[in-house]
């Protein structure tokens, strides 16, 4: 237990912490995340940690070329700090991640992603690897991927199983791209939350970009999306909650308190105490643990280990797009912030959303996986309903008034978007007529046509 992390042991503690980080709109940051595979040239097998190819290896270089601070867990690295406030961490399989720093314009998101990206291929094209951004493994099954050396990977792989069939598959064969945004209060924070959480099917859509599994078309435009829809009903989906007129913070962290622990780390160590109960470690009742109670550090833990499609921990995460092209990475932090950060473009998709149920979300989930652009959501028509959003965002956008140095506002970043819903046809509708036709049906060909 760390000695500078404060014992919290009573549920008031938890809201207080939410209210904490409340953040005044002019301060308010777009933190973006987006997670790419690596592969082998040639044989574009995954990449394993070890080896003078490894991804040990690769964050090694980073570290010595660029200067980055190492996250270490028991000597190795598993991470890399950089000089602007982001990170550069792994997810299970070895899908590398950009954890960006939060910045006040998309320009400058942007920015941080095309230097990310510039970088990291600098460096693997020297270990004769390349990047693929797509929301699944295309080709290669679980057997195939290697798990990083985290030892929180190797409790949730033992655990996940248990409660559905399709977790190991998000752990080790998905990617995505996140938008993590502020909220000014806790009237602020519903709002958003209740609206993007909603809304999330939307962006399921507009991003889909994962139809193959294990070498073949899966039947699906986002099989990211359905390895979600059964990973543990305990921790994931969409929380019914959100959508309670009297929702704020204190039902949030009953949410949270509910949901089962997976671990405890204690230095470099992560104790397995999968499937108890947080509430009885808060009572100091938790076995194994008698007496103990958890600290803000554990908390703060714990609250990783939800997966709802949009995640309150100090900042609401979008969570439901697959990842993407280098060209559209910036889309999805354009979409939510158009949406979310201008009052009036609020109000207009807090209109739109306000018909819908968890129920309609939840079946969502699954026709927007199937069918994209062509699924429902409540009683709108996909299609239609992103064209209204994405013309909200523009004004959102516009709004905000924050110009490049070429005198351009952000509405740019949502072009990829507006070819999208011109066209009907989403990156995985593109890929899934190129395998059928040009590529002969050979899925080697993803590896070509659409590596970084």
């Amino acid at each position: 237990m760390s000695a500078q992390s404060p014992i919290m042991a009573d549920k008031q503690d938890y809201v207080a912490w939410l209210a904490s980080k409340e953040t005044p709109k002019s301060a308010w940051r777009i933190g973006t995340e987006h997670e790419k595979f690596l592969f082998h040239k040639g044989s574009f097998a995954p990449v394993a940690y070890e080896g003078e190819q490894g991804i040990g290896a690769l964050l090694q270089k980073l570290q010595d070329e660029h200067g980055f601070t190492p996250i270490l867990e028991h000597d190795q690295i598993i991470g890399l700090k950089d000089h602007k406030g982001g990170s550069l961490t792994l997810e299970p399989g070895g899908q590398f991640e950009l954890s960006g720093a939060p910045l006040e314009t998309l320009h400058q998101t942007c920015s941080e992603t095309s230097a990310h990206l510039t970088m990291m291929k600098q460096a693997i094209s020297e270990l004769d690897l390349c990047m693929l951004g797509l929301g699944f493994q295309p080709k290669w099954g679980r057997e195939d991927i290697r798990f990083m050396p985290k030892g929180r990977y190797r409790i949730m792989s033992a655990y996940m199983p248990k409660k559905g069939s399709l977790g190991l598959d998000m752990m080790l064969r998905s990617c995505t791209v996140q938008v993590n945004l502020d909220y000014a209060d806790e009237e602020d924070m519903r709002r958003k939350f209740r609206t993007s959480l909603a809304l999330q099917p939307v962006a399921t859509a507009l991003f889909a970009n994962s139809p193959f599994k294990d070498g073949k078309p899966s039947g699906l435009l986002s099989t990211r999306a359905e390895a979600w829809t059964d990973t543990d009903p305990d921790r994931c989906g969409v929380p019914a909650c959100v959508f309670d007129p009297q929702f704020g913070y204190e039902q949030w962290i009953d949410y949270i308190l509910d949901v089962p622990m997976y671990f405890l780390h204690r230095g470099d160590d992560y104790v397995d105490v999968s499937g108890l109960s947080f509430p009885d470690f808060m009572a100091g009742k938790l076995p194994g643990f008698e007496g103990e109670r958890p600290t803000q550090a554990d908390f703060e833990d714990h609250i990783t280990t939800a997966f709802p499609e949009v995640r309150l921990k100090g900042y609401l995460e979008m969570r439901g797009a697959d990842s993407g092209p280098w060209d559209k990475i910036c889309a999805l932090p354009a979409f939510w912030v158009g949406l979310l950060y201008d009052e009036d473009a609020l109000a207009e998709a807090e209109a739109l959303a306000k018909s819908l149920t968890p129920t309609d979300v939840e079946a969502a989930r699954m026709d927007v996986a199937r069918n994209g652009l062509r699924a429902q959501l409540g009683s709108y028509e996909m299609h239609e309903l992103a064209k209204k959003l994405v013309a909200i965002a523009h004004k959102g956008l516009a709004a905000r008034g924050h110009l490049d140095k070429k005198g351009q506002d952000e509405t740019g970043y949502l072009a990829p978007l507006d070819a999208i819903l011109a066209s009907g046809e989403t990156q995985a509708d593109k890929m899934l007529s190129a395998f059928h036709n040009e590529w002969n049906e050979n899925i080697d060909e993803v590896f070509r046509h659409h590596h970084y």
